[in-house]
C-alpha cells in the first residue's frame, strides 16, 4: 500500500486534488443502485437504445479461486449446469426453450463465463415486448442466484461436455498458461487454478463435493444483479425486491478470500515453450499495489487512472517506433498497466513483444532498456500532449454520443463496479472531470507517477514460444544478465522529430458533382461526380457522432495472375505498414493524435475498397486520409521486413499447430492445386516481393472512377459536399470499364474424404463437412439458407452436444455466392474423442438429411425465425447495418432491406426443407478428420 499513497502524495504536491482525504466520486445518477437485507446488490438503469430490448446479468464474486484441490474445475462446471435445470425451469432444456422461442439465442444472447475470481451470467439482446418476459428473466436470474437444480444425471452427462470443451481448448497456450502460472505466480493459490480444471477432479468428482461447493459460494452477499434497458426503473427495483426475498442471508458465511501475490526482491524468470506454439513472446512485468477500493472510487483515484492509461499509451506508441527500424528484434509490442496477468490482488506494469526467431535476448534488452529510460527521463512534452489530445477525443466521443449507447457498455461497466470495486459516475462527470484537470496532468507529474511505478522489485520476465530443433531459448540466469547489463548500460534520454507539416501539402485540383438523385426506398441522396465516383448518403440518428464510410469496386486479386496471388494477399497491408504522402505509419499516428478518423484498406477476390469512420469535426481528415490511401500509398522497406519476418516466422511454426494442418487439408481436399486458393506457406511468403506488393495495390485502387463511396451516420450534406469535391472529385478516375475477370474456385464435385492422421499434443479428433452446388441467388433463397444454418446450430446443441455428449460444440456456417453467381455451401466443424468419431460424425448427416426429407421441426423453425426478426429489428437502427445494405446495393443493384420483414414474416418450413434438399440432392459431400498420430 505505500507506494499507492507515494502516488496519491504526488497528486496532492502537484495540487490537481487538493483534500487531504480522497474524494469520492459520485455514482451515476441514472443508475438505481442499491443493497437488498440479504445482501444482494443491484444496478438498475433505462436505456431506450435500443427500444424494446434489455439486458440482464448475474455477476458472483465466485471463481476457481474458491475451489479446494477436490473441486479443481468445478467452478466452471457449476457455470455449465446452470442451463441445465432450475426451480422454476426445470427440466434440462426447459430454461434455453423459453428464451429461444422469444428470440433469445443460446450463445449469441444467453451465456457465461467463469475466471479465477467471478462467474458471470448473461441474457443479451432480450426483446421486452411483454411486461411477463421481464418477469421470465428475472425469474432466471433468481434461479441461477440459488435455485440450480443439480441432478445426479444431468451432473453425469454434462462431465462428457466439459471434457470434450478442455479438448478443444487445449491448445499450445493454455498449455503454455498451465506451466507458467506455478513459476509467477509461486506462494499464491493462483498458481495453481486454471477455471477448466483438472479432468480427473471433473470426470469423478461425488455429486455432492458440487452442491457443496454451489451452496457455500452461491449466496447474496457475493451476488450483483445488473439489467439495463428499456424497462420501467421503479417496477424492476420492486420486482426484484419481492422475487429475491426468499433468499435467506447467509448465517455464519466462510470467508470469501481474495488471495495474495506475494512480493520479489529478485526477478522472476519463467520461460516456457510448447511444440504447438507459433510466436515467441517476450513479458516484462513490474508488480506493484493494487489501487485500495476507496481510493480506486475516488477523485484522485480517476487522476490516477488517467495518468496509467496515458503513460501506457506512450510506451506503446515508443514501442511500435521501435519495431519500425530495420534492426529491430521484434515486430509487434504494447504496453498497459492493469492486473498482473490473472490477479485481483496485484497489477503491474506491463511491456509485451512479440519477438522474432533467435532475437529474444535484444527484444528483451529492448523493453528493460525502454522502462529504463523512462524511470530516468520519463516522457517528453510532445508525447504528453499527444496522448492528452487522444484521451480527450475518446472521451469526446463517448460523451457525444452518451444518449445512444448499447446496453452492453453499461452493463459491462457495472458488472467490472460490481466484481473490481470500479467507480461509475457516468460520463457526463467524467467528460467535464477530463477537461477541467487535464491541463493539470503535466509531464513533470506523469513522470513521477511513472518513476513510482518501475521499481527495482517485483519484476517477471516470462518467455514463450515454439520447441523446435535449432530454436534456442535463454536461460533463467541468462535473463537475468540481460537485466543486469541493460541496468548497467549508459542510456540517454528519448528523441523524436515531431513533423507539423499538414496531411496533404498542395491540395488537388477539385472536381464536381455533376448529378443529384435520390432514392426514396432507401432514404439516400446520390451524387455522381465530375471523375466518374458514386457517392452514396444516408443520414440517421442511430449515433449523435458517428460517420461510417465504406468504398468499394469489382476487381479485386481475381485480375491479377495466378503467380501473383500471394502478393496480392498482402497488399492491402501497404498504406498500414509503410504510410500514406510523406509521414510512415509511426509518424501518421503523431499527425493524428486528438483526431477519431480511421481508415482501412481491403483486396478481396473479386472487389477492393476501402472502410472508415471518423466524427462530424474529423470529416475532413477522413477524406484526406482517403485521398492519400488512393493516391500516396508509401514505401517503408524496414516496417514491411519487419512484419514479413513476423510472418514468416508464425508459418514456419505453424507446421506443427494442428489447427493451421487441418486448414491446409481442408483447402487441399476442396481445391485440388489450384494456386488460387492456397494457404501462405513459408516458402511462399520467402518468395513475396515488396516492390511487386505496392504495384499491386496500386493497380487495385488505379480505377477511383469505378468506386462507389458510401455515407452513413450524423452527415450534413452540405458539410460534406466541399470535402467530396476536393478529395474525391479530384481523383483520377482511370478505366471506367475496369471490374473483376472470372477465374476457377471450383469446389470438387461428389463425395470425397480426406482421413489423415496428425502429431499433437492432446488427443482429439477434428471433423470438417461440407456440402456444395448451386441454389438460386435471391433474397428468399438467401434468407431461407441462413435460417437452415440457425436451425442447425440449435440441432447440434441438442443432438451432438446434450445427448450425445460429443462436443463442445458444433460450428456451422452457410452462403451463397454473387460471384460466381449461386455458388453454395454449408459447412459444419467439431472437435471431438479420437474414440468417438465414427459415432458422432454420422449424427452430422443424419440431422441434414431429416430436414431435407421432413423439414424442420416446428418448435425449432419458430425459434429461428423469431430470432431473425429480433435480430433484424436490432440490425436496422445501427449504421453497420445500414452501409452494409446500401453497399450490398451499389455493388450488385440488390436491395436487402426493403422485403426482408415480409421475407422472414412468410417464411415457411417447406421453403427451409426445400433449400435443403435443393443443395444435398447435387451429392457434393466433402468430409475431412484429422486423428491424432498413435
Amino acid at each position: 500500500m505505500r507506494k499507492t499513497f507515494i502516488l496519491l502524495a504526488f497528486i496532492a504536491i502537484a495540487g490537481l486534488i487538493k483534500a487531504q482525504a480522497p474524494q469520492p466520486l459520485p455514482v451515476d445518477p441514472q443508475v438505481r443502485f442499491g443493497t437488498l437485507e440479504n445482501g444482494l446488490t443491484y444496478y438498475i438503469r433505462h436505456n431506450a437504445y435500443p427500444e424494446k430490448r434489455a439486458d440482464f446479468y448475474i455477476a458472483q464474486k465466485v471463481g476457481s479461486m474458491q475451489e479446494e484441490d477436490n473441486q479443481a474445475g468445478l467452478a466452471h462446471f457449476l457455470e455449465h449446469m446452470a442451463f441445465n435445470g432450475t426451480k422454476n425451469f426445470p427440466g434440462k432444456k426447459t430454461m434455453l426453450n423459453y428464451l429461444e422461442t422469444i428470440g433469445v439465442k443460446f450463445g449469441a444472447n444467453v451465456n457465461a463465463y467463469t475466471s479465477f475470481d467471478e462467474t458471470v451470467y448473461n441474457l443479451n439482446d432480450v426483446p421486452i415486448i411483454r411486461e411477463a418476459i421481464v418477469d421470465s428473466c428475472l425469474m432466471v436470474l433468481h434461479d441461477w442466484s440459488g435455485f440450480i437444480a443439480l441432478k445426479d444425471e444431468q451432473i453425469d452427462e454434462e462431465r462428457l461436455v466439459i471434457k470434450e470443451e478442455w479438448r478443444t481448448r487445449s491448445g499450445a497456450q493454455y498449455r503454455i498458461w498451465d506451466k507458467q502460472l506455478p513459476i509467477i505466480f509461486a506462494g499464491s493459490k493462483y498458481a495453481d487454478r486454471m477455471p477448466i480444471g483438472k479432468m480427473e477432479v471433473v470426470e469423478k468428482f461425488p455429486y455432492q463435493v458440487l452442491r457443496d461447493y454451489y451452496h457455500k459460494w452461491y449466496r447474496p452477499d457475493l451476488q450483483g444483479i445488473v439489467i439495463v434497458g428499456d424497462i420501467d426503473v421503479d417496477q424492476v427495483e420492486a420486482k426484484i425486491k419481492a422475487l429475491f426475498a426468499d433468499i435467506a442471508k447467509p448465517v455464519d458465511p466462510a470467508k470469501r478470500e481474495y488471495f495474495q501475490v506475494p512480493d520479489n526482491e529478485t526477478p522472476i524468470v519463467s520461460v516456457v515453450t510448447d511444440p504447438e506454439a507459433t510466436n515467441t513472446q517476450v513479458t516484462m512485468y513490474v508488480k506493484h499495489d493494487v489501487i485500495p477500493a476507496e481510493i480506486k472510487k475516488s477523485q484522485q483515484g480517476m487522476v490516477l487512472t488517467l495518468i496509467k492509461s496515458m503513460a501506457s499509451t506512450m510506451l506503446s506508441d515508443r514501442l511500435r517506433e521501435i519495431s519500425q527500424q530495420a534492426d529491430a528484434p521484434f515486430a509487434a509490442s504494447y504496453a498497459y498497466d492493469g492486473e498482473f496477468f490473472v490477479s485481483k490482488t496485484k497489477d503491474a506494469w506491463t511491456s509485451i513483444a512479440l519477438s522474432k526467431e533467435g532475437k529474444i535476448s535484444e527484444t528483451l534488452a529492448c523493453l528493460v532498456r525502454e522502462n529504463e529510460r523512462l524511470k530516468k527521463f520519463g516522457f517528453t512534452e510532445s508525447e504528453v500532449e499527444r496522448a492528452k489530445a487522444t484521451l480527450l477525443q475518446r472521451y469526446e466521443n463517448m460523451y457525444n454520443n452518451r444518449d445512444k449507447e448499447l446496453n452492453r457498455r453499461y452493463v459491462q461497466e457495472y458488472v467490472r463496479s460490481f466484481t473490481d470495486d470500479e467507480a461509475i459516475p457516468g460520463i457526463e462527470f467524467e467528460y467535464n472531470f477530463l477537461k477541467q484537470f487535464s491541463p493539470l496532468i503535466n509531464t513533470q507529474v506523469i513522470n513521477m507517477m511513472v518513476q513510482q511505478l518501475l521499481g527495482d522489485k517485483n519484476i517477471v520476465f516470462t518467455v514463450t514460444g515454439p520447441e523446435k530443433e535449432g530454436l534456442k531459448y535463454p536461460t533463467d540466469a541468462e535473463v537475468l544478465k540481460v537485466f543486469n547489463d541493460v541496468k548497467a548500460e549508459n542510456i540517454t534520454a528519448y528523441e523524436e522529430t515531431v513533423s507539423d507539416e499538414p496531411l496533404i501539402s498542395q491540395l488537388p485540383k477539385a472536381g464536381t458533382i455533376v448529378k443529384t438523385e435520390k432514392d426514396e426506398t432507401l432514404g439516400t441522396t446520390i451524387w455522381t461526380l465530375s471523375n466518374g465516383i458514386k457517392v452514396v448518403i444516408k443520414k440517421t440518428d442511430f449515433k449523435d457522432d458517428q460517420i461510417l464510410m465504406s468504398a468499394s469496386a469489382f476487381g479485386g486479386s481475381s485480375v491479377f495472375a495466378d503467380a501473383d496471388i500471394h502478393n496480392a494477399s498482402v497488399a492491402s497491408m501497404v498504406p498500414s505498414v509503410g504510410g500514406i504522402g510523406s509521414f510512415s505509419s509511426t509518424d501518421l499516428k503523431k499527425v493524428l493524435a486528438g483526431k477519431s478518423a480511421k481508415v482501412n484498406a481491403y483486396i478481396s477476390d473479386y472487389t477492393q475498397g476501402l472502410s472508415g469512420s471518423s466524427t462530424i469535426k474529423d470529416t475532413e481528415t477522413l477524406m484526406q486520409l482517403t485521398y492519400l490511401y488512393l493516391t500516396a500509398p508509401r514505401k517503408d522497406e524496414a516496417a514491411f521486413n519487419n512484419i514479413m519476418e513476423l510472418i514468416k516466422n508464425q508459418l514456419k511454426n505453424l507446421k506443427t499447430d494442428p489447427s493451421y494442418v487441418m486448414s491446409i487439408q481442408k483447402t487441399k481436399t476442396m481445391y485440388g492445386d489450384n494456386p488460387r486458393k492456397q494457404e501462405m506457406t513459408f516458402e511462399d511468403a520467402e518468395k513475396l516481393n515488396y516492390d511487386r506488393v505496392i504495384e499491386l495495390y496500386k493497380e487495385a485502387f488505379a480505377n477511383p472512377g469505378t468506386f462507389t463511396f458510401t455515407f452513413v451516420g450524423t452527415v450534413d450534406e452540405a458539410a460534406l459536399k466541399p470535402f467530396v469535391e476536393q478529395y474525391l472529385a479530384s481523383l483520377p478516375s482511370g478505366d471506367k470499364n475496369a471490374t473483376y475477370k472470372k477465374v476457377n474456385e471450383d469446389v470438387k464435385k461428389g463425395k470425397v474424404e480426406n482421413i489423415f492422421d496428425q502429431e499433437m499434443q492432446t488427443p482429439k479428433s477434428s471433423v470438417f463437412e461440407l456440402y456444395s452446388g448451386t441454389l438460386v441467388n435471391d433474397q428468399k433463397t438467401r434468407v431461407a439458407f441462413n435460417a437452415l444454418k440457425q436451425i442447425l446450430d440449435i440441432v447440434y446443441v441438442r443432438t451432438v452436444r446434450e445427448e450425445a455428449g460429443g462436443t463442445y460444440g458444433v460450428g456451422t456456417r452457410s452462403g451463397i455466392s454473387r460471384i460466381p453467381e449461386g455458388k453454395a455451401s454449408l459447412q459444419m466443424s467439431f472437435d471431438t474423442d479420437p474414440e468417438r468419431v465414427n459415432t458422432i460424425l454420422p449424427i452430422i448427416g443424419r440431422e441434414v438429411s431429416k430436414i431435407a426429407e421432413n423439414g424442420p421441426e416446428d418448435e425449432d423453425f419458430q425459434k429461428v425465425k423469431e430470432y431473425l426478426l429480433k435480430k433484424y429489428q436490432e440490425d436496422i437502427k445501427t449504421n453497420n447495418y445500414w452501409l452494409s445494405i446500401l453497399g450490398t446495393k451499389s455493388l450488385y443493384s440488390e436491395d436487402g432491406h426493403s422485403n426482408y420483414l415480409d421475407i422472414v414474416t412468410n417464411l415457411s418450413k417447406n421453403d427451409i426443407k426445400e433449400v435443403t434438399k435443393q443443395l444435398i440432392s447435387q451429392n457434393n459431400l466433402i468430409n475431412v478428420v484429422m486423428n491424432p498420430k498413435k
